[in-house]
């Protein structure tokens, strides 16, 4: 059994909210930078990022490019996108960006609950 931390992010802002959004993104980004096992999970509005292009729509003054946090974040990480959101969007797994998966509640709640994870929702 490793000791390792893990962190589970749920981000549910996009644009609408842009500051929160970008919270999670670089928090998510700054851990994956750091070693830690991340998993950001895209629900609600964020939803839109897991498609390509949208990221590099997305401007926040003084804020990281999000693209840029995308690929930190696969780049040590996963990305998750909720499978009622993308159903609502008509997101579809040939849609997303590559290494974007979709998966439901269930796959959530047993990254959040298993040991030595902390989960944050922005």
């Amino acid at each position: 059994m490793t000791d390792e931390k893990k962190l589970v992010i749920k981000v549910t802002a996009g644009a609408d909210a842009p500051e929160r959004c970008s919270q999670a993104f670089t928090v998510a980004a700054v851990a994956a930078a750091s070693g830690m096992e991340v998993s950001l999970w895209l629900t609600g509005e964020s939803a839109w990022f897991a498609l390509p292009g949208r990221a590099a729509e997305f401007e926040l003054p003084h804020a990281a490019p999000l693209p840029d946090l995308i690929a930190g974040i696969q780049a040590g990480g996963r990305i998750t996108l909720c499978t009622q959101c993308a159903a609502r969007r008509e997101i579809t797994e040939e849609d997303v960006l590559e290494g974007v998966r979709i998966a439901g509640a269930q796959v959530f709640v047993a990254e959040a609950m298993a040991p030595n994870t902390q989960a944050l929702v922005y």
